[in-house]
């Protein structure tokens, strides 16, 4: 539950300075100062690397780029509760694919209602861009489990992630740091903001996740995870002043139903890879 509400919090913080740096220039620099803080702590041993396992680190890098930077381009179209709901379209779908029992097709059409909702609100906040690269975003979380979790078989303990933000850092950064650098020359105390952002979005919940798998049940992982959408609301509503409709209320309920049930009810074909924390 911590790790849930620093993701999001951390990101209703980054989107408070969106007008200084930029979608692009916020997830260049989350990525980067990520990367920076992982790598000092973590310090992965590269050296006798294969072929595949660095395939799986970029692959795994590239997932983790288009995940961070679509999210905050929605982010800067959408509201926060809103924008999660939609990414969190990705890993439910993910789930939905690896069953085969056309009961299990409720938990999906419960889901299309919620975004369908989304689709349809009347109050304009919804833009058409934002909802686009919401749902992109949550191609990139669903290639991200994917990638993740054979990256989690070829390489030992958390060195491939380090290494796949590291990738991250270096396919985002060139698009955002030129406005980045510019705003923190500016205004140097956005080097400490993004540092915290950086902390709060993927090095503090990255750790706390992996202590909950130690303790919790995949399962049980993958219900709670299920609360990302309702607390990304809470955070966009408490830090950026994000008040949502009552119908947009009710399409991030369907969304939050909609995964719990599939996360408790689905036979999966593989063994479960339980779903990451929201970028």
């Amino acid at each position: 539950m911590t790790a849930i509400f620093s993701v999001q919090f951390g990101s209703a913080v980054a989107r408070t300075h969106f007008d200084e740096v930029g979608p692009t220039g916020a997830a260049a620099l989350r990525l980067g100062f990520a990367a920076v803080i992982l790598l000092i702590v973590v310090r992965p041993r590269v050296r006798h690397w294969s072929r595949t396992q660095w395939l799986a680190a970029i692959v795994l890098g590239i997932a983790l780029a288009g995940m961070n930077s679509l999210i905050y381009l929605a982010l800067d179209r959408i509201p926060l509760g809103v924008a999660v709901t939609l990414e969190f379209t990705g890993p439910l779908v993910l789930a939905l694919v690896q069953t085969r029992r056309i009961r299990d097709a409720a938990w999906a059409l419960i889901a299309f209602c919620g975004v369908l909702l989304l689709g349809l609100g009347s109050s304009g906040s919804v833009a058409l861009g934002g909802v686009v690269l919401a749902f992109g975003a949550a191609a990139f979380w669903a290639l991200y489990i994917v990638a993740n979790s054979r990256a989690g078989k070829a390489i030992a303990g958390i060195d491939g992630l380090v290494v796949a933000v590291v990738v991250a850092a270096v396919v985002v950064i060139p698009f955002g740091a030129g406005r980045a650098a510019t705003a923190i020359a500016s205004d140097p105390r956005l080097v400490p903001i993004f540092i915290g952002v950086a902390l709060l979005t993927s090095a503090l919940p990255y750790a706390l996740e992996m202590i909950a798998l130690r303790a919790l049940p995949t399962r049980v992982f993958g219900v709670l995870s299920s609360l990302g959408p309702a607390v990304a609301a809470l955070a966009g509503f408490a830090v950026i002043g994000q008040a949502l409709t009552p119908r947009e209320i009710v399409a991030i309920a369907l969304v939050t139903i909609a995964s719990v049930g599939v996360t408790l009810t689905v036979r999966r074909v593989g063994p479960p890879a339980p779903p990451p924390t929201s970028a």
